[in-house]
């Protein structure tokens, strides 16, 4: 039986069971989860290492392939492995971070945010409750936004909206990409609102290998910008990394709200049963197509609302 082994971040395999909620098996004793598709099952361990195995193991695994490396690959040079380790003394000083939020969720968009953050500002942050997004409620995230806000530090929000999001995923753009490049133009416009000699560096929220990044701007005529560093779990390093967090996961808040509104029933976050329930009522209601407007609709999620039908 064909089968991969990839290596994946902790984050990256959160959103795997959340998408594969539908498909759930029950797991073998040191896995995370276990999940059955049409293309493969797929079986995760504590270990970061993800099986796939079946008919079509690697088409499975491609839609993955952004944020992981095979096991079988070399392994990176230390060198290459510094360069993008951000120094120890960055979190306590003046930087810009960068994160996201809505990758894994079916319905809404991608918001993504950063925010540079002086070194005298960092104490006042932490004293507003500002932390990782995801040890805190909706309320306090939104709480919270609204003092990071009034400080007025500089900072650059971008929404990708689902019908420009599926716009690129049929043009060949994985999420990968999308997110490479949200990253990248949300910095760009930060980095023009102060002095770039004012900061010690850029920190991103890490959802892939720095040279997958470096090759996804690169395909769209981009480069990295100077002194930047990636870091997975950044948010819980990075006061600035978790206030761009917490002012992208506010955002997405805001657009489900406006979402749910015009769609005229809630939409769910998440990508689990309850949202192939919705997203059949919505099909039903008034077409696949009326989809496009609300769902990132290449997850799986659309195939179970249609069999619903």
């Amino acid at each position: 039986m064909p089968q991969n082994v990839y290596v994946f971040p902790e984050a990256i395999i959160q959103q795997m069971k959340q998408y594969y909620a539908g498909q759930l098996q029950n797991a073998p004793a040191g896995a995370l989860f276990r999940a059955k598709t049409a293309n493969a099952v797929i079986t995760a361990y504590k270990s970061g290492k993800v099986l796939f195995q079946g008919k079509n193991p690697a088409g499975e695994a491609e839609q993955w392939a952004d944020n992981t490396s095979e096991v079988q690959a070399k392994p990176k040079k230390a060198s290459e492995k510094s360069i993008y380790t951000p120094p120890d003394t960055l979190p306590a000083s003046s930087h810009i971070g960068s994160d996201e939020a809505g990758t894994g969720d079916y319905f809404g968009p991608i918001t993504t945010a950063a925010v540079f953050v002086k070194k005298e500002q960092i104490e006042l942050l932490k004293e507003l409750g500002v932390r990782d997004s995801k040890n805190l409620s909706d309320a306090s995230i939104r709480h919270i936004a609204q003092d990071i806000l009034k400080l007025e530090l500089p900072y650059s929000l971008l929404v990708l909206r689902n019908d420009k999001y599926n716009q690129l995923q049929k043009r060949g753009w994985s999420q990968g990409k999308m997110k490479a490049m949200l990253h990248h133009q949300a910095i760009s416009n930060v980095l023009k609102k102060i002095n770039a000699a004012d900061t010690e560096g850029t920190l991103i929220d890490q959802f892939c290998e720095p040279s997958v990044f470096k090759r996804h701007i690169a395909a769209e005529n981009k480069q990295l910008h100077d002194k930047t560093y990636f870091m997975t779990k950044a948010e819980s390093a990075s006061i600035a990394v978790a206030a761009a967090s917490i002012i992208a996961r506010t955002s997405f808040l805001k657009e489900m709200e406006q979402l749910s509104q015009r769609a005229g029933i809630t939409l769910p976050k998440g990508a689990s049963g309850k949202v192939d329930q919705v997203a059949s009522r919505l099909i039903k209601s008034h077409g696949q197509a009326h989809l496009n407007s609300y769902a990132k609709t290449h997850f799986a999620n659309t195939k179970k609302a249609l069999d619903r039908l």
